[in-house]
């Protein structure tokens, strides 16, 4: 096995991008539900841990698109196995077509790179001047509340949690309901929690949604108030997914997701924008873009850096072809 990845970070989160391998199905949706059983998966697992990769690798398989209608798929992956969205991907994927040119795009301008992902179909806008590239918008599928004030007894105490959808499952509270900050000295208990709280909310009623491929919950966000700016609301958050794997990013989709549930408490008001900041402080802006029967449709402005390529070879007699995890 021969393996050549492009590796790109969006604000610290790794995601690798990864061609040619088989995946099958009519539509992205249906590829990810082969994926998890078939070679796609061993492949997966062999990129994302370790040796090869770490417990917080991040990465996709691009794949044919749905329809003309968008410029290819991605399958989205982590350690445990193919997630349903990932903005911080789509802000990676649009930046690395338009500088491999992928999708020919305007120097000067706004270049939309559309992209079928599992949850739907989503949008790059990648900005540049003179060539460079300054910023990528993710704007979304649909987002909206499912759940407000769960109550749910916790190893550290009763809480109430909200559940709300940004192309995933996202269990959502206020770190300090827990005694707890979003601070890199909190992040391992920060975890611990985050995996507790996904677990018991992961088949509440809420979190089944029509589409059972998108029904559960995918990631616990726990968030600290910082105030406001004079654009909006300011956060700072952090998102456990999977079983316990850290976005090091404020999260795309999860971005999208707080979005919904501002908007809809009132707490983010017409031509405001969200502040959010992640555990590492680098930081995600994000809007309404429309509003739906149901919800909204939100944009997340972000960018992402190159970090180079990688071939992977297994070597003859490799005990560890598939790789290993700690956590």
């Amino acid at each position: 096995m021969m393996i050549t990845t492009e590796d790109w970070h969006t604000a610290g989160e790794p995601f690798r991008i990864v061609e040619g391998v088989p995946t099958h199905g009519g539509t992205v949706a249906e590829r990810r539900v082969a994926a998890m059983t078939g070679e796609a998966d061993h492949v997966r697992r062999f990129l994302c841990l370790e040796p090869r990769g770490h417990d917080d690798m991040y990465g996709g398989f691009l794949t044919p698109p749905d329809d003309p209608g968008a410029d290819f798929g991605v399958l989205f992956w982590h350690k445990d196995g193919f997630s349903t969205a990932c903005g911080h991907g789509t802000i990676a994927l649009g930046a690395w077509a338009v500088r491999t040119g992928r999708v020919p795009s305007d120097p000067d301008g706004e270049t939309t790179v559309t992209i079928d992902v599992p949850s739907g179909r989503v949008q790059a806008l990648v900005r540049q001047e003179k060539g460079r590239i300054t910023e990528v918008v993710f704007r979304n599928v649909e987002s909206r509340v499912l759940a407000r004030g769960l109550p749910l007894e916790t190893s550290r105490g009763r809480v109430d949690a909200d559940l709300i959808f940004g192309g995933a499952v996202y269990a959502t509270l206020p770190a300090a309901a827990l005694g707890l900050s979003v601070l890199p000295e909190h992040t391992a208990e920060l975890i611990r929690i985050g995996r507790e709280i996904k677990w018991a909310l992961d088949r509440h009623p809420a979190a089944q949604l029509g589409d059972t491929r998108l029904s559960g919950v995918y990631g616990t966000i726990l968030f600290d108030d910082l105030g406001r700016t004079e654009r909006g609301p300011w956060q700072r958050n952090v998102t456990v997914f999977a079983d316990g794997e850290v976005d090091r990013s404020p999260c795309g989709s999860g971005t999208a997701a707080r979005v919904a549930l501002l908007d809809a408490s009132g707490s983010l008001g017409d031509g405001e924008e969200l502040t959010h900041d992640s555990i590492i402080g680098t930081r995600f802006r994000a809007t309404v873009a429309a509003r739906t029967p149901d919800g909204v449709i939100p944009e997340v402005r972000g960018l992402a850096h190159r970090v180079g390529s990688c071939t992977f070879d297994l070597d003859d007699g490799d005990p560890l072809p598939e790789g290993f995890s700690l956590r």
